[in-house]
């Protein structure tokens, strides 16, 4: 590879925003491990929180250097409320505004790399194609619309299929396409119009966390006992809709210890319904830091992982991968056919349940300790890890960004 290539990656959340953030990082520190130059045009930190966690939000734009990578941070609107489609609107086209500031600097760059689901810095992407000729490279983490949809901010109708146009005709600029998991590419497929390809790149677990779960590794016989120990972390959004499932393993009478560390739009309202409830079987916290995180899966029987009905792809995938390099098996709450559903149940490493049967998961925890498949779950689980390896995945990364700004199309992968 020439020294010189060039990659702008354009993504709203960067390290040490969490969920996301952390992953995009690790892999633009990885490809400057691997001789790209990276510049990483991003917002100031603010997720899952969703408000403005340096105080340096505004106009300026923030220009520094973080592990090699070449950081910009610009100003974003951030929505006091994310789940109004007005302030949602407003977040989006903040972001690309903002970033049109930075076009006199983007001539020079090989390859642009934009990040869905935030829209505004496809369409910023998109701009770029146009006016300098640049190679485009459209990273779907999560479909918006769908995301918007299954949040409740635009569900169905005139505004629903509005968003569905925008994004079919700004993601029909890029010339590769890539996604997280075969359901979110089967889903890919029809909206691309001149057959660009879409290539699977699974979310892996990043350096850090990875450590940290080396550092506390799980007893390969452990079984659960009473209480059932439940683990949950992560961000909490309409999306999530965890409360519905915390509402019925309230009304239950299993004995279990639901620890749930959350941030994010409704966790506030989870914590006040816990606290209505006075139920000592719920322990809600903020977010903890990775060995206390590592800690915890070494501790828990199940690790929680829940998906609104209808919500389509999304980061889902992502979370699957600490617990499956720990070893503990997964409860899922979601549809079958979503990504989170097909991993699960394809690979049996863990309990999936639909929400129509949610009531059902109360009877799951009460014979859980008897239950013959659980050393399986634990061991399919670690076997499944091996396919997020963090190395294998940022080496196709290189290998395709490498071939795309050569103007080439990107080789077969066998292991797609």
């Amino acid at each position: 590879m020439p020294p010189s290539l060039r990659l702008l990656v354009v993504v709203n959340v960067y390290s040490p925003d969490l969920g996301g953030g952390i992953l995009f990082s690790d892999l633009l520190e990885g490809l400057v491990e691997r001789g790209v130059d990276v510049t990483v045009r991003c917002a100031y930190p603010y997720y899952p929180e969703w408000t403005d966690k340096t105080g340096r939000n505004g106009l300026a734009i923030h220009r520094y250097e973080d592990r090699g990578v070449h950081v910009e941070r610009l100003g974003i609107y951030i929505p006091g409320n994310p789940n109004s489609l007005v302030q949602r609107m407003v977040y989006e086209s903040s972001f690309f505004f903002s970033l049109l500031r930075t076009l006199p600097g983007s001539r020079r760059f090989d390859l642009v790399m934009a990040y869905c689901p935030l829209v505004g810095g496809v369409a910023f992407g998109a701009v770029l194609k146009l006016l300098y000729r640049k190679r485009l490279w459209l990273n779907v983490q999560d479909l918006s619309a769908a995301a918007a949809a299954a949040g409740g901010i635009a569900s169905g109708g005139i505004i629903g299929k509005v968003l569905e146009s925008i994004q079919s005709v700004l993601f029909n600029r890029a010339e590769v396409w890539s996604t997280i998991s075969p359901v979110m590419r089967e889903k890919l497929s029809p909206i691309a119009r001149h057959d660009q390809p879409v290539l699977l790149f699974p979310n892996w677990m990043h350096r850090s966390l990875e450590e940290a779960v080396q550092q506390f590794p799980r007893d390969p016989n452990h079984r659960p006992a009473s209480p059932v120990r439940l683990l949950y972390s992560g961000n909490l959004g309409t999306k999530q809709d965890l409360q519905r499932l915390c509402e019925s393993l309230r009304s239950s009478d299993v004995d279990f210890i639901f620890d749930i560390r959350a941030a994010g739009s409704t966790a506030r309202a989870l914590r006040e319904w816990a606290a209505r409830g006075q139920d000592d079987r719920f322990q809600l916290s903020g977010l903890s830091d990775e060995d206390d995180f590592a800690k915890a899966l070494q501790q828990a029987d199940l690790f929680v992982i829940t998906e609104k009905s209808g919500s389509g792809g999304s980061f889902i995938p992502s979370k699957l991968v600490p617990a499956a390099a720990a070893g503990t098996p997964v409860l899922a709450i979601s549809d079958r056919d979503s990504p989170l559903g097909a991993e699960v149940i394809e690979n049996q490493i863990g309990i999936h349940h639909t929400w129509d049967d949610v009531h059902r998961v109360a009877d799951t925890l009460a014979g859980l300790a008897s239950n013959p498949n659980y050393a399986s779950w634990q061991k399919n689980s670690r076997k499944r890890a091996s396919y997020y390896a963090r190395d294998a995945v940022i080496d196709r990364y290189y290998r395709h960004i490498v071939e795309v700004a050569a103007d080439r199309s990107p080789s077969a992968d066998d292991d797609e």
